[in-house]
């Protein structure tokens, strides 16, 4: 078995990845809602499908922002790109017309070039994480991770308290 290349984690691969994904937990979402209201499902089921769904939301919300930086979306199409996420199925259509655009196309951005954005403190400490993928990788995921369990001790907005009660 060959080790994966840098290649096969560029910026259109693992866009495409998260955009389906969390297309892909939508529907296992909405498919355990739907066989708990007619069938009585555990609540187990949503808790874990709901579990699995959130995870890829906010791995979705990351990948679009390391793309949208990568690629240089500007922060409109960025925050854009990360929103969508809270409406079902809408990352597939966002995706198509990226590619279509050449929003994907490129690799990371590792190496400064010409251009004069290449010299802000943003895209330089971007690159000093680009070039070490691990390191950048478990910052991700603290940060994932974090988020995840805090809105997990948060819990559904259902059930946050009001000053009401």
């Amino acid at each position: 078995m060959t080790s994966p290349r840098a290649t096969d984690f560029s910026p259109r691969r693992l866009f495409r990845f998260f955009a389906f994904s969390e297309a892909v937990t939508w529907t296992l979402l909405l498919g355990g809602l739907a066989i708990r209201a007619i069938w009585g499902a555990p609540p187990i089921l949503i808790t874990v499908v709901g579990g699995i769904h959130g995870a890829v939301f906010l791995g979705y919300g990351v990948v679009a922002a390391l793309v949208g930086v990568n690629n240089r979306w500007g922060i409109g199409r960025t925050v854009l790109g990360i929103a969508l996420a809270i409406v079902p199925y809408a990352t597939i259509p966002f995706e198509t017309r990226a590619e279509k655009a050449g929003r994907l196309a490129g690799a990371w951005r590792r190496a400064a070039t010409s251009d004069p954005r290449d010299a802000h403190w943003f895209d330089r400490l971007y690159r000093w994480f680009l070039n070490r993928p691990v390191l950048f990788a478990l910052i991700l995921l603290v940060a994932i991770v974090a988020i995840f369990a805090t809105l997990i001790i948060i819990g559904p907005p259902g059930g946050w308290p009001t000053d009401e009660g």
